[in-house]
């Protein structure tokens, strides 16, 4: 596993393609298309794990192992290995999202595919709540942060919901340029 941005990982990985017997075609050209094609609908599914973080997208099919058939359907089971990049936040990094909802103690951001990033009102130094139809928060240098607006953030926390398989991530303004940056 490398990083290229900490956040971005690129990992190498086995996992194991069922390929009904249905698709099979002599011509391994035909194959390996089935291979791929089964490797990354099974991919996008899986969705994250807990170590590895956000499957982003497959990038190489490093090999593909022998067939093995299935005995009850007659599916052939192929292992492979593959290269893909992960998002993975990590503590103490620094990012940047999107506000999509905003309450008197805090609001909720989304980065990349991390949909619940909780910036509480106690991490905005200087911000407080402005009350209204459509609430915000504000310092007093009129820097507002309001849905939509893009939010440079560093992560103090990460937790991994296991039935969502999903992460959650707490996150602060304390420290130098952080903040709204649109």
């Amino acid at each position: 596993m490398k990083s290229f941005s900490r956040m971005f990982l690129k990992v190498q990985m086995p996992w194991n393609v069922i390929i009904p017997a249905d698709s099979l075609d002599a011509k391994g050209l035909m194959l390996k298309k089935a291979i791929v094609i089964r490797l990354m609908d099974e991919f996008a599914c899986k969705k994250a794990t807990k170590d590895l973080g956000y499957f982003m997208a497959v990038t190489t099919l490093e090999s593909i192992g022998e067939g093995r058939v299935r005995q009850n359907s007659g599916d052939v089971l192929f292992p492979v290995v593959f290269s893909g990049i992960t998002f993975k936040m990590y503590r103490g990094e620094i990012l940047q999202g999107v506000v999509h909802k905003i309450l008197k103690h805090g609001v909720f951001l989304r980065c990349g595919p991390v949909q619940n990033i909780y910036l509480s009102h106690i991490k905005m130094p200087d911000y407080h709540y402005v009350p209204g139809e459509n609430g915000i928060f504000m310092n007093d240098k009129h820097s507002k942060i309001d849905k939509d607006v893009i939010v440079r953030f560093i992560v103090i926390g990460t937790k991994w919901m296991e039935a969502e398989r999903e992460f959650q991530a707490l996150v602060s303004l304390e420290g130098d340029y952080l903040g709204p940056v649109s």
